[in-house]
């Protein structure tokens, strides 16, 4: 009797579950998971002119959440009172992922997500304002690969916003026009801000501290489009001496630690009028494609351009640096020229120019590497002969270039 009573009950269990609707996500509480469907709901519904309103608190997620509809703007009560944690994560990878223009999203933060923290594909006019990406962890290979994320838009400003611990870019613009990123704030990345294959682009006003390399503007074959025309002003960077944790095979892998200001293989490059500090392997690194340990992989594009051209460096103010620098070969070179507790000169150059378009034995006046600040010595550091012959002869970047134009963004940011 005993028995049948039991087997009872365990058919009743079983049906009462099957009526009961599914279960909640793993990982959320019930209150937790009913935020997480109705916030989900608002992304997938909305339209041109929805506000999604994230209330104070932090929310847990473990979703993605995509928003696919133009006009939306999404925002918290701040980057310390809205916070969406994605630390349980199973599905995405992204935390917010955008297909979409003319968005807003402002005042949060986003925290722990598997992948990207905010990605935006394809977008036109999107503000990225007070927004905060992070992992809580901090720097580790297995965090996302980026934090703020737009790629392939245009007309894009990022500001008063920040990236903790992205393991390949905390605030990355590739293969996008007409950007702004201003205000912000990047510790604990690989790379802090990187502008890359971007056309117009200007970077100010930023503090970039405590990562592999500070700001880089790169330019990589395969992609889209080559990238020009990017402003670096008045801008923090300092201290950005972390090692390098970037997933093996990564661009950015190759970025030495104590990497200040960093052009690799972009042209048009303006670079004026900040404060660049005790960057332990250089200030500022100038480079070619061929200095990278990715340049030897088939099939690249033969119309990409792998030399830094007409780049720009003027009224600066450096100091320190230089006198740790990372890789056996870099720090063989700095000991062979400048003595055990010596250090490099503020700007470093690999060597690498384009031999076919000399003259006269220089580049042409509109592709120089132009120096125009004070006592600032660059290093020709001779890569293409692995540094056999390296130069601190000054004659050669005696130079000025025409000074880009200021980028404005059509909605008047």
């Amino acid at each position: 009797m005993r028995q049948l009573v039991v087997a009872f009950l365990c058919l009743l269990a079983a049906a009462c579950a099957q009526h009961s609707g599914p279960s909640q996500p793993a990982g959320l509480s019930a209150d937790d998971a009913a935020f997480q469907k109705r916030l989900q709901e608002k992304f997938l519904d909305a339209k041109p002119g929805t506000v999604i309103e994230i209330p104070a608190g932090k929310h847990p997620l473990n979703r993605v959440l995509t928003l696919r509809a133009n006009g939306v703007t999404v925002k918290g009560a701040g980057t310390d009172s809205s916070i969406l944690s994605f630390k349980d994560q199973i599905s995405g990878p992204e935390g917010i992922l955008v297909y979409a223009s003319d968005f807003t999203i402002e005042n949060l933060s986003i925290e722990d997500s598997k992948g990207d923290g905010l990605k935006i594909n394809d977008g036109t006019n999107i503000t990225i304002r007070g927004v905060r990406v992070a992992w809580s962890g901090g720097s580790k290979t297995t965090n996302g690969a980026y934090g703020i994320y737009p790629v392939k838009s245009h007309n894009v400003l990022i500001e008063d916003s920040s990236s903790w611990g992205a393991s390949d870019a905390g605030i990355y613009v590739g293969q996008s026009t007409d950007v702004i990123v201003r205000r912000c704030h990047v510790e604990q990345n690989v790379a802090g801000i990187e502008i890359e294959n971007t056309i117009g682009a200007d970077v100010h006003d930023n503090t970039a501290t405590g990562n592999t390399g500070g700001i880089l503007v790169f330019n990589m074959p395969n992609l889209s489009q080559p990238g020009h025309s990017t402003r670096v002003f008045k801008n923090k960077v300092f201290k950005n001496n972390i090692a390098n944790f970037a997933a093996k095979g990564a661009a950015v892998a190759s970025v030495p630690a104590g990497a200040g200001v960093v052009v690799n293989s972009n042209s048009k490059v303006e670079i004026f009028d900040n404060d660049i500090a005790d960057n332990q392997t250089a200030n500022l690194i100038i480079s070619a494609y061929f200095s990278t340990n990715y340049y030897n992989k088939p099939g690249i594009d033969p119309n990409y351009d792998p030399y830094p051209r007409a780049i720009f460096v003027y009224d600066n103010r450096f100091s320190g640096g230089g006198d740790s620098p990372d890789g056996l070969d870099l720090k063989t070179l700095k000991v062979a020229m400048f003595g055990l507790n010596g250090h490099f000169p503020d700007i470093l150059w690999d060597g690498y120019r384009d031999e076919k378009n000399l003259v006269n034995g220089t580049q042409p006046p509109n592709e120089r590497i132009c120096v125009k600040n004070g006592a600032a010595v660059v290093l020709n550091a001779d890569g293409p002969h692995k540094y056999k012959n390296p130069s601190t002869d000054a004659a050669a970047y005696q130079c000025e270039l025409p000074k880009l134009p200021a980028v404005e963004l059509r909605s008047g940011a």
